[in-house]
């Protein structure tokens, strides 16, 4: 089953309501225009990178290198508008390459050698960010304004172009996920990839796909995080692989694959950003935020595994009546 009930979502728009009113009690200045558009222009980067999580996910497999992907994607924008001085749509699309590129290599070995994709994407991690330090000779490198329109607040909205894109990314990833033969395929195979073989469905090419759209999904987060900060950072992205599992298990898709929803880690996404942002302004430390955020992962975590044996027993007591009758 690809999407819950509309009360999951209802549920999970009643926790970010909760968030927004306990945040507005505790600090006078949250519940503001400006403190929701910062949130806003803040998420683009982590909120594509999130999409490609979940396709993955859904797809029972993981890709740590996400973060890493973003950031020599990054680096290479960069080096492309600094060093070789390219116009600014070659330079994005040469950024898309290298994240699909790299994403591609991923879903190769994995499909090819049968490798876990735990390990071969931990590995593209340490690679992707070795090359992101050797392009950038481990220096942050100033970009210049040229980015900056992307990420910039559009003159009377208050959000920029990059949020934007990502919710129609997040709408066009989940229609492919819920609409289309891929995104059942993709359902499939996280649920039991061993009987899409059997009734004669390749699984390889769905996988290497599903792998080299994440990857380029990281290199738009690249485009979106360089945009922003104006500057390449070879030390971006790290740790941004954890926070987008965060918010895809917030989301409520399940770690061990088969079903999950882009619009729930769209929330997800929603619910880790108004927590970190409503602590900071109430003054916590930067350990209370991570104490806080890691709780509500786990126990996201304990409510999906919850909902799974709920689900398995139930489906064992209708075969079980079905059987009876």
């Amino acid at each position: 089953m690809t999407i819950r009930p509309w009360a999951d979502i209802a549920g999970m728009v009643a926790v970010i309501v909760a968030l927004v009113a306990l945040f507005s009690a505790v600090s006078e200045h949250f519940f503001t225009a400006l403190t929701f558009a910062t949130i806003a222009n803040q998420i683009p980067a982590l909120l594509v990178v999130a999409v490609g999580m979940t396709l993955v996910l859904v797809s029972g497999a993981i890709d740590l290198s996400v973060g890493s992907l973003l950031a020599v994607s990054g680096a290479t924008m960069g080096m492309a508008l600094t060093a070789w001085s390219l116009p600014l749509p070659i330079a994005i699309a040469l950024c898309l390459a290298i994240g699909l590129v790299g994403g591609a290599v991923n879903g190769a070995i994995i499909v090819a050698w049968r490798v876990p994709s735990f390990i071969v994407t931990l590995g593209m991690l340490e690679v992707a960010r070795g090359a992101a330090y050797l392009i950038t000779d481990t220096r942050s490198v100033f970009v210049g304004s040229s980015v900056a329109v992307i990420s910039s607040p559009i003159p009377g909205l208050g959000i920029a172009p990059a949020f934007v894109a990502a919710v129609l990314i997040v709408w066009g990833a989940q229609v492919l996920l819920t609409r289309t033969v891929f995104g059942r395929y993709l359902v499939a195979i996280g649920t039991n990839e061993e009987a899409v073989r059997l009734a004669g469905v390749d699984p390889r090419p769905i996988r290497l796909a599903v792998f080299a759209l994440s990857g380029a999904l990281a290199a738009l987060g690249g485009v979106f995080h360089v945009s922003y900060l104006e500057t390449v950072d070879p030390n971006a992205g790290i740790g941004l692989e954890l926070s987008a599992i965060a918010a895809v298990v917030v989301g409520g898709t399940s770690l061990s694959g088969g079903h999950g929803s882009v619009v729930r880690s769209f929330l997800g996404v929603l619910i880790i950003a108004l927590l970190q942002t409503g602590l900071a302004q109430a003054g916590a430390s930067e350990p209370v935020k991570r104490v806080v955020t890691g709780s509500v992962i786990v126990a996201a975590v304990i409510l999906d595994a919850y909902r799974r044996r709920t689900g398995d027993a139930r489906g064992s007591m209708l075969r079980r009546a079905r059987r009876g009758a």
